[in-house]
């Protein structure tokens, strides 16, 4: 995109559906009730400093986490388009898989960070959203998502209360089968860019054998 404040919008769109933080309001304020004002920003805080340290960390490292292991980023679109699809069929169908919701003896601004607001899909529309728009407005959109977050989470209990349990599990569905398409975006980009890459490398090695 050539204007960067569109640029910035659709960055902080993708971020904030794939984060989904209104998905995360219910569990976050079962595990932190009875706790006072302050502990609840603190966990929000945690929250929200363990997916951005994640976020950050694939964004300005991705090329040495990845040379070290041998990964390229179709495979892990790939990877990551197939987690999220999943995580999108939980959102939008209301079934675990894989996933427990025993989290009585972890904090929940752990718990809250990562797997539920940074996983595979968050660390892979960062990495994508890193190509096509450049690392700086990505950053600015991973810092504008995770403030939006903080704020969501912080005042959870009145969300909550003013869009009801039933509104915000509407909400939690109709995100999840946005995250789902999203996630066959994803895999559809990865598998194409597999494709390319055999491509090269078949009529590289096609050159020569025929030199």
């Amino acid at each position: 995109m050539s204007d960067p404040i569109a640029a910035l919008a659709y960055a902080f769109a993708a971020l904030f559906i794939i984060l989904d933080p209104l998905l995360s309001v219910p569990i976050f304020t079962s595990m932190t009730r009875g706790q006072s004002p302050a502990e609840i920003s603190r966990q929000a805080l945690i929250a929200v400093a363990v997916a951005g340290f994640l976020m950050y960390l694939f964004l300005f490292f991705s090329f040495f986490i990845f040379g070290t292991l041998g990964i390229t980023i179709a495979s892990f679109q790939i990877a990551g388009g197939i987690l999220l699809f999943l995580l999108g069929l939980q959102m939008a169908l209301g079934i675990d898989i894989g996933r427990t919701r025993d989290h009585a003896h972890t904090a929940a601004g752990v718990v809250i960070g990562t797997p539920l607001l940074c996983g595979p899909g968050a660390i892979t529309t960062v990495l994508l959203l890193s190509e096509d728009n450049g690392m700086i407005i990505t950053a600015a959109a991973i810092a504008l998502t995770l403030a939006a977050t903080f704020l969501i989470l912080r005042f959870s209990f009145q969300i909550q209360q003013i869009l009801g349990v039933t509104v915000t599990e509407i909400l939690g569905k109709i995100l999840g089968m946005l995250v789902t398409a999203i996630a066959v975006g994803i895999i559809a980009g990865g598998i194409v860019g597999i494709l390319q890459e055999y491509s090269l490398v078949s009529s590289f090695s096609f050159s020569m054998g025929g030199g």
